[in-house]
């Protein structure tokens, strides 16, 4: 039974326990109670069709031939890697790394410039950390301005998501989280742009929104599609919410500089990670795997034990 029929069949119910005693002669008959029901039926209706799809088909085709990770090809080459980037993600969630990470299951991903591949490696990593057998994932497209991340994962124009929830009090999580053909991702798209999208990820709207998702979903991976640390002040804000970073980095394309004063941008208690994006690899290594993942700093591992605590927890990775 659909959730109108159910509508219909309650209204009618409570009609019939309201009805009026039989009319007396000379008195006008009660209105049909089925009238009412209908009208509140049309009512539920219209809010269902307001509330937009609540499942999509992931186009694996498309991401395959984008070279992503995806689950029907699981031994890929960047499958292999991107199962390297999330272990000590998944360590510190699991609280089997060095040190306590609070919020350590809130993962933004993000880079100091656009075009280095941010999104890209949100949607890669949520993939991946998708294929184990115990975790469900969330991905959250969080760049207001692209919106690429909902767009790839065939999420509809039109769809709302994230800017609805922080701009209208009568929209929650639970109207824009879209399921997907992959069993253990979900999905909350960036929302119905305007001129004030990027101002509320600054708010003290998304600073509750962030503390509901890591609450009310603790047994999930969350992971934060970012704008970039230097395009943007609310990258920032939003990085101060998090428990992990992921700052990815074009390889040969972003500047020293841009990568030395973007991380300045990210609070010292963060656990930060670099993923070392658009690398060329030498045609005549034959196992192919350049990462150079030696976590000198990184996730709480080796060097990060030591020192202040704050910049001595960073690291970083390299995968195509």
């Amino acid at each position: 039974m659909s959730i109108i029929e159910k509508a219909i069949e309650k209204l009618e119910k409570q009609a019939q326990s309201l009805a009026p005693a039989p009319a007396v002669p000379g008195n006008a008959p009660a209105a049909p109670a089925v009238a009412s029901a209908a009208g509140v039926a049309g009512q539920v209706e219209r809010s269902v069709k307001a509330r937009g799809p609540q499942s999509i088909d992931v186009p694996l085709a498309k991401l395959n031939s984008l070279g992503a990770v995806t689950p029907d090809r699981p031994r890929s080459r960047i499958a292999e890697e991107y199962r390297m980037i999330k272990r000590p993600l998944i360590a510190n969630i699991e609280g089997a790394g060095a040190a306590v990470v609070p919020n350590a299951n809130l993962i933004m991903v993000t880079s100091a410039l656009s075009g280095e591949g941010k999104t890209f490696t949100a949607i890669n990593l949520a993939m991946s950390i998708s294929m184990e057998e115990d975790r469900t994932v969330l991905l959250v497209d969080g760049d207001m301005a692209k919106a690429n991340a909902g767009a790839l994962l065939g999420v509809p124009e039109d769809a709302r998501g994230l800017i609805d929830v922080l701009e209208h009090d009568d929209v929650g999580i639970e109207d824009v989280l879209l399921h997907t053909s992959i069993p253990n991702l979900r999905v909350i798209p960036a929302g119905l742009l305007h001129e004030r999208a990027t101002e509320l990820l600054a708010s003290e709207s998304m600073r509750r929104l962030v503390h509901e998702l890591s609450s009310r979903y603790a047994d999930r991976v969350i992971i934060f599609d970012s704008p970039p640390l230097l395009l943007t002040s609310e990258a920032s804000v939003l990085a101060s919410l998090m428990g992990q970073i992921v700052f990815v980095v074009a390889a040969e394309q972003t500047p020293p500089h841009a990568v030395t004063e973007a991380v300045e941008h990210i609070p010292d208690d963060k656990v930060v990670g670099m993923v070392l994006n658009k690398t060329r690899r030498n045609p005549l290594d034959k196992f192919g795997y350049g990462y150079g993942y030696g976590y000198g700093y990184g996730y709480g591992y080796g060097e990060g034990q030591q020192g202040d605590g704050k910049r001595a927890r960073r690291g970083k990775v390299h995968a195509d």
